[in-house]
């Protein structure tokens, strides 16, 4: 018994190295695909997460479990899959590259440093993780008030937000998408097709996410009980799916708003919307909702709703402004 914490913390330690190990890999495999996409090239870059979760899918088992020829690693086995996967998806992308009638050509000719593009990509990166840093940590803030209230919430909560971010996984699609047509569009001096295809993505992401977010309302408890039969921890998971759901009509309209304003190249100005919406609202109204208007847990998941539906609104004025048709990238 005395060694089994420390077996546990050297299987984490092992695992935890290998996918940091895989770093450069997992970096290699989203750059590529983004390049994919700002080429207009979506569908090669979809191919390769279908490839790469192919393999990890096959592998996981075999490695974890030692099925086969295959050595049993335990857990360290799903690190290894997972490494392998990617490393197998960046070998296909390259293979892409060497094509001669791709949409993307690199030739040996064509290859050298430019260090003004260089800093530009600097600068316009450097704003994106500061918005994904914004939205992380807001989590963790939501998380840290949840606990006063014990694992039961928490343990709600995670199931959730599991289920919503699944279900948003479309929906990041088409918010993509929207970035690449406005970056597109504006590159081809047609700021008008810009702001078209992006409220047009906007509404079709409206529909979609609407009809998810009904049968999230409706069936809240259903699709919960897959997940957990305490009845205290399906509570809180299924009063987490139903609220954050109500929203999904403004998320849809956000999500895509603001990829689409990162795709005009203005990202600074979404991330003072996150910044604004979530560190300066969100958790604000989340502590005082849980403490003070006696909502308990589900003060936490109203804010959510509140906050996500705030910064919808935000982003549709300040899109409609137009600013970000003049920014040069």
């Amino acid at each position: 018994m005395l060694g089994a914490p420390a077996t546990v913390l050297q299987i984490g330690t092992t695992y935890t190295r290998i996918m940091l190990g895989g770093n450069v890999v997992i970096v290699m495999l989203y750059m590529i695909n983004a390049i994919f996409r700002g080429a207009g090239d979506a569908v090669i870059a979809m191919r390769v997460l279908w490839f790469a979760n192919f393999i990890n899918i096959v592998l996981g088992p075999c490695l974890i479990f030692g099925i086969g020829p295959f050595p049993e690693l335990g857990v360290t086995g799903a690190a290894v899959a997972t490494t392998i996967g990617r490393g197998c998806g960046v070998l296909f992308q390259l293979s892409q590259f060497a094509r001669r009638n791709g949409r993307i050509v690199i030739t040996r000719d064509r290859l050298g440093f430019d260090f003004s593009v260089m800093a530009r990509v600097w600068r316009l990166s450097t704003t994106a993780m500061f918005q994904i840093i914004i939205g992380t940590t807001s989590w963790l803030g939501l998380v840290k008030i949840l606990s006063k209230y014990g694992s039961t919430a928490i343990a709600g909560n995670t199931i959730g937000i599991r289920i919503i971010l699944f279900a948003l996984l479309p929906s990041w699609g088409m918010a993509n998408a929207a970035a690449t047509m406005v970056g597109q569009a504006l590159g081809a001096g047609k700021p008008e097709r810009a702001e078209k295809a992006a409220w047009m993505a906007g509404f079709y992401n409206m529909i979609f996410l609407g009809l998810i977010g009904l049968t999230f309302i409706v069936f809240a408890e259903s699709i919960v009980g897959i997940f957990t039969r305490e009845p205290v921890v399906l509570g809180y998971a299924a009063s987490c799916l139903r609220t954050v759901s109500f929203g999904f009509l403004f998320y849809a309209y956000g999500m895509v708003l603001t990829s689409a304003l990162n795709g005009a190249g203005d990202t600074w100005t979404p991330t003072w919307i996150n910044l604004g919406c979530f560190w300066c609202w969100e958790i604000p109204l989340a502590y005082v909702l849980a403490n003070y208007a006696g909502l308990g847990p589900r003060g936490v998941f109203w804010a959510a709703t509140v906050s996500f539906s705030t910064l919808a609104l935000v982003s549709a004025l300040v899109f409609t402004r137009g600013n970000w048709k003049r920014k040069v990238v």
